[in-house]
């Protein structure tokens, strides 16, 4: 069964979204890195880049496969988790915390209102 932690946000994708006013550290799940395999690479954009709900944003790579990344929400990237260019594996070891991608500057707060609880995402699991 996949770690789920209610204090995030989850799309159907599965990202998750960690909300600190009006920004957002954006990751992957823990299904989701579990279903991927070991990351060996992770393609994230650059501070500046611009993010709108529902398209790509990046790719993660595994020893299986390659994944898009979906962006939760609109906005802009202030932040990049550099570590993730020599650790990519820190988003299988560490999902919810090192793990996280980028850190968006939300343009649109309603977006947050087309994200998931907890409960939901389980349900959207069907764990």
């Amino acid at each position: 069964m996949s770690q789920v932690p209610a204090n995030l946000k989850y799309t159907k994708e599965h990202e998750w979204v960690r909300l600190d006013g009006n920004r957002a550290y954006v990751g992957i799940t823990d299904f989701a890195q579990h279903e991927l395999g070991d990351i060996v690479f992770v393609e994230i954009p650059e501070v500046g880049a611009e993010l709108i709900a529902g398209e790509t944003f990046g790719t993660v790579e595994s020893v299986k496969t390659v994944s898009d990344l979906y962006a939760p929400l609109s906005g802009k990237v202030i932040e990049v988790n550099q570590s993730l260019i020599d650790h990519p594996e820190l988003v299988n070891t560490a999902t919810y915390s090192e793990g996280w991608m980028v850190l968006v500057e939300m343009s649109a707060a309603e977006d947050v209102n087309d994200l998931m609880d907890a409960d939901a995402y389980t349900s959207h699991l069907g764990e």
